[in-house]
């Protein structure tokens, strides 16, 4: 009888085989610029991270006092621009490309929950600011919020529970799913452009 470890391992080899994990090539049709902005995507999150651990570890309102606390927390400001914009892209590209082809759904999925996860984790950082700027969106942003009857477990004005929110909770919840959506691509595998013959309504000639 085979230990659970090893059924989890072999779980694994079956399902992300080496080969599928960490491929050492990728299809001609990748050099297209479109399938950048995943990697972007990913390389702006890992920047949001880092500068964003040293903003924690250094308080909220280091920033407000420190010249290098103003450089991280601009770093971390404009990761954060940069994230959405290469996210937004990335979802539009793959959408217009029906990313969700050839069994591709729950790949298509993760990416757009990672994305509406992103957004109160951001908006939990505005929240975190510790300025005018953070008290207006929290007293403006606490009325659309308890209109939606979830203003008893998500206050905007208290701002330890937001902190917690933006440095722990949030980003976990992103990361975990930004990580589980690679592992579903590495599995399926980036999905190819739209054949010319499907796109424009001819049959593809016979070979």
């Amino acid at each position: 009888m085979s230990s659970w470890t090893e059924r989890v391992r072999e779980f694994g080899l079956r399902n992300l085989p080496p080969e599928k994990l960490l491929p050492d090539s990728q299809p001609a049709y990748m050099t297209s610029a479109i399938y950048l902005f995943g990697a972007l995507t990913i390389g702006a999150l890992v920047v949001i991270i880092a500068s964003g651990m040293i903003l924690a570890l250094k308080g909220p309102a280091w920033w407000h006092v420190a010249s290098v606390g103003h450089f991280v927390n601009s770093i971390h400001l404009w990761s954060v621009e940069l994230f959405f914009f290469f996210m937004v892209i990335h979802l539009w590209g793959k959408f217009w490309m029906a990313a969700w082809r050839g069994g591709r759904a729950r790949v298509w999925m993760t990416g757009a929950v990672a994305f509406l996860v992103a957004v109160p984790c951001a908006f939990t950082g505005y929240l975190s600011q510790q300025n005018f700027d953070s008290q207006w969106i929290a007293t403006q942003g606490k009325d659309g919020i308890n209109s939606l009857g979830v203003g008893a477990f998500f206050n905007a004005l208290n701002f330890g529970q937001m902190y917690s929110y933006h440095i722990l909770l949030l980003p976990l919840a992103v990361v975990a799913i930004v990580a589980l959506h690679i592992l579903l691509v590495r599995r399926h595998g980036i999905v190819p452009p739209i054949p010319l013959a499907d796109s424009v309504g001819v049959a593809a000639p016979e070979r």
